[in-house]
């Protein structure tokens, strides 16, 4: 049974593309719909009479994701509205007229706030230094405000899945935690829900829809700071690992969804000083870790399920020297 929200819909034409590249953008429009939808559909991001706020910072993935939602809206199952909200944070430079003119063309509901988060940031954080993250929370806190006033049920924001992998790594290699972004949140109050549509798209289809689409995107550089370094890195590695083994990034997402908090070690996630032997269980043979990877000493060709014939087992076994003191 096909996804509620990824319903075959009419592509429009863009302009100035030649054959080959209006085939491509047609086809990477399939594709991100459809992983747009099932996400949506997986998570029950969207409702009906949903208010969903679509942020909207000036880069691709933000614009991708107006673009689809806005495509998705005119053949869903539900009824809801989106809203454009851009929050102009004063930085120097800032191209004040590209969102709101790009967005009337549209004619989506809009609204641009202003905030001078900028000042702040420069004030809090030293010279040199990586501004990104509290740039962010602070962008992340007056958006959360707004979405009350306006009355949205859900806050989209243009996560996708390479920032999922990436925050997973960030979070092992420098955090001590096991957790990366989830594609629904419920923020801490109760007050807010988050949503991340993208949760199932590949940044470099992203890239490459935005560039066929011609996005009139925004850099963020305006304010002078540094990349952040960590997440640079991270980025570098996964896409080292993508060019020499071509599925790896999309068997890590799988792992993200498939977690076995047993095969683990967080207590507080598993309850191992209450486990205790059955002495009434009659041996099978099977191995305790029957769930190790394929590649695992024990049994390559099975996936690391071993089943012994406890008989044939025992036959087998010679006793060559018993020393009990």
């Amino acid at each position: 049974m096909p996804h509620l929200f990824t319903r075959p819909l009419r592509t429009p034409s863009v302009q100035e593309l030649s054959q080959k590249q209006q085939t491509r953008l047609n086809k990477l429009q399939k594709r991100l719909r459809r992983e747009v939808g099932s996400a949506i559909d997986d998570y029950k991001m969207i409702e009906e009479g949903d208010v969903v706020m679509v942020c909207l910072s000036g880069g691709k993935d933000s614009y991708t994701l107006l673009d689809i939602l806005l495509n998705l809206q005119h053949r869903a199952p539900v009824n809801f509205q989106l809203v454009a909200v851009n929050l102009d944070q004063k930085q120097p430079g800032f191209p004040e007229d590209i969102l709101p003119n790009y967005l009337k063309t549209l004619g989506v509901t809009y609204h641009i706030l202003e905030k001078d988060t900028y000042s702040i940031v420069k004030e809090k954080i030293p010279e040199g230094k990586t501004t990104c993250s509290l740039c962010s929370r602070l962008r992340r806190g007056t958006l959360y405000g707004f979405a009350q006033k306006i009355g949205a049920t859900k806050i989209a924001l243009g996560h996708h899945r390479d920032d999922i992998i990436e925050t997973l790594f960030l979070n092992m290699f420098y955090g001590g935690k096991l957790k990366a972004m989830p594609p629904k949140l419920l923020s801490d109050d109760g007050a807010n829900m988050v949503i991340r549509p993208m949760a199932y798209c590949r940044e470099k289809d992203i890239a490459e829809y935005a560039d066929l689409k011609a996005f009139p995107i925004i850099p963020c550089n305006l304010c002078g700071s540094q990349e952040n370094l960590k997440r640079k890195m991270v980025k570098e590695m996964l896409n080292d690992w993508d060019k020499q083994f071509p599925g790896r990034i999309e068997t890590i997402f799988t792992a993200l969804q498939n977690t076995a908090p047993s095969q683990l070690v967080d207590r507080n996630q598993f309850d191992f000083v209450s486990l205790e032997r059955d002495p009434n269980a009659e041996f099978t043979g099977s191995v305790a870790e029957a769930d190790l990877p394929a590649f695992d000493f024990l049994d390559a060709e099975n996936s690391g399920h071993i089943q012994l014939d406890k008989r044939q087992e025992e036959a087998r076994i010679d006793v060559v020297n018993v020393y009990q003191p």
